[in-house]
């Protein structure tokens, strides 16, 4: 079974939810696997992935809102080593994830009409964030 690895840096500009889907959608149709499993991995503690709603706006908001809402800057964290956006990054991290597996079906993933693949910006400041993909099938 062919195993097929990438990686794909994300520039982001502060908090964000940017999609990268048309992007892992190229990749994969590079490696002619038609029947498998792509697997994503964030390399950061204070980004993550997710995959969500990519029609309407307004979701990408509200999820960005409500992460703002569990997880505050300046609630008293013990860790702040890089600033007040610091732990509040690491915890929406983990509320959301460092990594995705989607199923690969004739040769695309197996998304549902309105999802699309985010990488979650938590910190305010720009990054240049680093998403590992792995495809193995036939």
């Amino acid at each position: 079974m062919p195993h097929h690895t990438h990686s794909f840096t994300i520039s982001t500009h502060g908090k964000a939810l940017v999609e990268f889907t048309d992007e892992v959608a190229r990749w994969l149709s590079s490696t002619d696997v038609t029947t498998g499993l792509v697997t994503l991995f964030c390399r950061h503690t204070s980004a993550s992935l997710l995959i969500n709603e990519n029609a309407a706006p307004a979701v990408q908001r509200d999820i960005l809102r409500w992460l703002e809402m569990i997880a505050p800057e300046n609630a008293g964290y013990e860790h702040d080593d890089e600033g007040p956006d610091d732990m509040p990054a690491h915890l929406r991290s983990a509320l959301t994830g460092a990594s995705l597996a989607i199923p690969v079906v004739n040769g695309r993933m197996a998304l549902g009409t309105w999802q699309g693949i985010y990488l979650a910006e938590h910190r305010s400041h720009p990054h240049r964030r680093h998403v590992v993909a792995h495809v193995s099938g036939e």
